[in-house]
């Protein structure tokens, strides 16, 4: 009897794991849930996940947080762009987490099962918690690599890779090697050396490569100026070209030149120290003048209008206003005041100019036009000739 029992209700089972049309709501065998699985509670949310990629990952799959069961996977799909996996997720209501969460495919174990792990960001914020109907985007998702991908590449890095060739590497090294193991010491002791010596001046070298980066960057400015000078520069050695004999000759003569002015300079060394030497004083004196003689200089060539009297200007011209006294009794007083008078040598002005120095010495001074009315004749044309009308033709260039 309990044997029959078991046949039917084995029987029933099998017919709705099998069929499952006739009990309501029962789509398959992935709802029946797995033993052991994870507790979602009495109020679950669900949580849509996109993925590039999903692998072999199948509905009853794990749902982790921290290493932690905290539902399963409901349904995987496309997404509505057709090329996106969506993977719908169960997780218990107790799970908090932020609304940015990042979902990870992962392996539990080298073999093992599929499981979606969610996370929050390294940089959580404070934002909304994650919600029912919530999706999480597929630029916030990623998966681990493949047991098959790490064979499959190290396949290729074996068969058809550079592993095959490290036998004849080493071959080919020891053979290079074998009875020069002294240069090799000696190389790497100087390599070694030429290491430390680059290392102490790192310093200079990075000044260097800057300095190098500075000029490089001027030249790239400067670039047009560069390629314009460099274009002009094929005419001006056709010229060169043209006159090389003339250059030629011209140093030639430059050479005998130098010749002969060492020779000058030879045989006139004595005298031209001797000039030297006589002129040290003229220009120790000028070296004492110091900023005096520019100053004067300055003075003399613009008077009567000193720099300073630029200033004073409102136009572009000067109004000279000046006294003269032509006065010739005056003019001569100031000739005879100098200390190398120059009328004392003119014989018909010894009277006039006689005694003007203070001295009181000489004759007496010839009477002005009108005075000494006794003059007659001969004596008066005397008067006129040796007098101030004799002045008066010297002055004028003629005679009386």
């Amino acid at each position: 009897m309990n044997r029959s029992r078991v046949k039917v209700a084995a029987v029933v089972c099998a017919g709705v794991l099998a069929g499952g049309c006739s009990v309501p709501g029962f789509s398959g065998i992935y709802d029946v849930p797995l033993p052991g699985g994870a507790d979602v509670g009495n109020d679950p949310y669900t949580v849509k996940v996109q993925f590039r990629d999903v692998l072999d990952l199948v509905p009853q799959a794990g749902v982790r947080v921290n290493e932690v069961p905290v539902g399963r996977v409901e349904n995987v799909g496309l997404a509505a762009d057709g090329w996106t996996a969506e993977v719908t997720v169960l997780v218990n209501g107790d799970v908090e987490l932020p609304a940015n969460a990042i979902a990870n495919l992962r392996q539990s174990s080298l073999l093992g099962e599929k499981y979606v792990e969610l996370t929050a960001p390294p940089e959580a914020a404070a934002q909304a918690e994650l919600s029912d109907g919530d999706v999480i985007p597929v630029t916030r998702t990623n998966r681990s690599v493949e047991v098959e991908e790490v064979l499959g590449a190290l396949s290729m890095l074996l068969n058809g890779g550079g592993v095959e060739q490290l036998n004849t590497i080493t071959k080919e090294l020891n053979n290079a090697l074998d009875g020069n193991e002294a240069d090799v010491k000696a190389l790497l002791r100087n390599t070694d050396e030429l290491v430390s010596a680059l290392d102490e001046q790192s310093a200079d070298i990075t000044r260097a490569l800057d300095g190098l980066n500075r000029l490089s960057s001027t030249l790239n400015g400067q670039r047009d100026q560069i390629v314009g000078a460099i274009d002009d520069l094929g005419p001006g050695l056709e010229v060169l070209e043209r006159q090389r004999g003339q250059l030629v000759t011209m140093l030639r003569a430059l050479d005998e030149l130098s010749v002969v002015a060492v020779d000058t300079v030879n045989a006139s060394q004595e005298d031209l120290v001797a000039n030297l030497e006589a002129l040290l004083p003229t220009l120790r004196k000028l070296g004492e003048a110091g900023s005096d003689l520019p100053k004067a200089l300055e003075v003399m060539l613009t008077y009567p209008f000193s720099d300073a009297a630029v200033e004073g200007a409102k136009g572009d011209y000067f109004n000279l206003y000046a006294d003269i006294d032509l006065n010739l009794q005056e003019i001569l007083a100031n000739l005879s005041r100098s200390r190398q008078n120059p009328l004392q040598d003119v014989p018909i002005l010894g009277g006039l100019t006689s005694g003007q120095d203070g001295s009181g010495d000489g004759p007496p001074p010839l009477p002005l036009p009108g005075e000494g009315g006794n003059n007659t004749g001969d004596d008066q044309r005397q008067d006129e000739s040796t007098g101030l009308g004799g002045l008066f033709d010297l002055f004028s260039g003629g005679a009386g």
